[in-house]
């Protein structure tokens, strides 16, 4: 059971790009009748831990819908290459203890990912924290499906869309899947922001890796619930099916 202290400010801040590659306008997109956007903003909203949550777009078109439908929302750089860029531009003009990110494609956000994930940060010498649940058979080997494997400490050793560890001699490891939950401190992200894309951030397409690449420890958090990321319109539609019980 996971317990966090009372006295640590944490805003959660949920960056959305309308002009995604892999879904085009995902952001604006219904989810049983509600927009993304908004679903994730108001799932992430049911935590009592978080002091505030706001949406970073670069999009006027989801600054509407959210003034439209009470979501807390701020216009950002259109310029930003990243989530995590996005979230530091917000984070410089907001004070707290800590910053969430949850990712805009993550309807399916529980209260108690919002606490497993500040439960590693209740510690101040960790500069980010993520999560990580077991991973289903079927994404093993579903390159969408980041995979993270970590030290008996719990700090992430790799991620990746491969199947990682590699099963040699079929002893049936663990897999561990990546869930878009990041906890980050204002000066680990002003030193994200002021690194290069990392080689293996480029080839893995997966900007995590610029921490590992540059020595910043990432602290994973296990949690049994699974999430499904809205990346295809498969996505949607099993989150629907989900959401509609």
């Amino acid at each position: 059971m996971y317990t966090v202290s009372g006295t640590m400010k944490s805003i959660a801040i949920i960056p959305v790009r309308l002009a995604s590659t892999r879904m085009q306008r995902k952001a604006l997109r219904e989810i049983a009748g509600v927009p993304l956007v908004v679903r994730v903003y108001r799932a992430v909203r049911l935590s009592p831990l978080l002091d505030d949550v706001i949406v970073a777009t670069d999009s006027s078109e989801v600054m509407k819908l959210c003034s439209g439908s009470g979501v807390k929302a701020l216009m950002t750089s259109t310029s930003h290459r990243s989530g995590t860029e996005r979230v530091h531009e917000i984070a410089r003009s907001l004070d707290a203890d800590v910053y969430v990110n949850v990712q805009g494609d993550e309807p399916m956000t529980r209260p108690e990912h919002i606490v497993a994930l500040l439960s590693v940060m209740t510690d101040a010498s960790v500069q980010v924290g993520t999560l990580k649940t077991p991973c289903a058979p079927e994404d093993i080997k579903n390159p969408a499906a980041v995979k993270v494997v970590t030290d008996s400490s719990g700090r992430a050793l790799y991620f990746s869309r491969a199947a990682i560890p590699f099963d040699r001699d079929a002893g049936s490891p663990c897999y561990f899947k990546h869930l878009g939950f990041y906890a980050y401190r204002k000066a680990v992200l002003e030193r994200f922001v002021a690194l290069p894309e990392s080689s293996l951030e480029r080839a893995e397409r997966l900007e995590q890796l610029r921490f590992l690449e540059n020595g910043i420890a990432i602290h994973v958090a296990q949690t049994p619930y699974d999430t499904i990321g809205v990346d295809t319109e498969e996505d949607l539609e099993r989150v629907e099916r989900i959401l509609k019980g």
